[in-house]
């Protein structure tokens, strides 16, 4: 059954050289491998993402893609220091301070790729 799977996420990007130099520089991500379709990279654990070429808009207004941080405020503060840019927030259920919002489950801080995607990094109490 499908509980067995490993997932692979897939974002969709409209200039893949870009896209590829953003997830090398900024993240310092590096492709699995080269597919017809796209890059595939994985990260810890076996997980993977693909970033895949489209016409369409490339991009949406929710989290397509989230890492998992054991320490959230350094990660932040190395990707800042590398030209991420985080989104900062101020809504009536979700609020910012210095790119990061604090709820009762942990920590997340959100930022866009090269392409307009919105990625995310979690820190969860029970992780």
């Amino acid at each position: 059954m499908l509980s067995d799977t490993r997932v692979v996420a897939t974002l969709p990007v409209s200039d893949l050289g870009r896209a590829r130099r953003f997830y090398a520089d900024m993240l310092s991500l590096e492709p699995l491998r080269e597919l017809p379709e796209g890059l595939l990279y994985e990260c810890s654990d076996g997980t993977r993402f693909l970033l895949y070429v489209t016409t369409g808009v490339p991009f949406g207004e929710h989290t397509q893609l989230a890492f998992v941080a054991s320490d959230l405020e350094s990660e932040v503060a190395d990707l800042k220091s590398d030209g991420v840019v985080f989104e900062e927030y101020d809504l009536p259920n979700l609020k910012t301070v210095h790119s990061i919002a604090y709820t009762q489950s942990g920590q997340s801080a959100w930022f866009r790729d090269s392409e307009g995607n919105l990625l995310a990094l979690n820190q969860r109490d029970e992780d």
